[in-house]
């Protein structure tokens, strides 16, 4: 799933890395760690195209961290909306494998704050 011209999934190789990523999704071998970096880095670049702003930082430790959805912007300390989870879980959400309601009430995905449960309605990005 990495950036490309057209788009995830929209030239062969793109299309293989989705396919593998979509496979680990359903219980298939875990892509390599340099695929999975790329694609948790791709889909929160797309997730800030859909809505930029600061008011929701979204964390996909060890791979990344973005600032999201228009309103107030967080400059120091702990935001006080934050949605985490492990690059698994946000993978499922991004492609519309897995629900935000399951992943929250697993404990493998954190949102805390007011806003931070915005974030669900711009899911799936694919």
């Amino acid at each position: 799933m990495a950036r490309r011209s057209g788009g995830p999934g929209s030239d062969p190789e793109g299309q293989q890395d989705l396919a593998a990523v979509l496979a680990w999704l359903d219980g298939g071998p875990e892509p390599e760690r340099p695929l999975l970096k790329a694609a948790v880095k791709e889909s929160l670049s797309a997730l800030v195209e859909r809505a930029p702003g600061r008011s929701v930082e979204v964390r996909v430790p060890p791979f990344g961290a973005v600032q999201c959805i228009e309103g107030p912007r967080h400059t120091r300390g702990t935001p006080p909306n934050v949605v985490e989870t492990d690059p698994r879980t946000w993978l499922g959400l991004v492609t519309g494998v897995g629900s935000w309601d399951d992943a929250q009430a697993s404990g493998r995905l954190a949102a805390s704050g007011s806003r931070a449960g915005e974030v669900a309605g711009l899911l799936p990005l694919l």
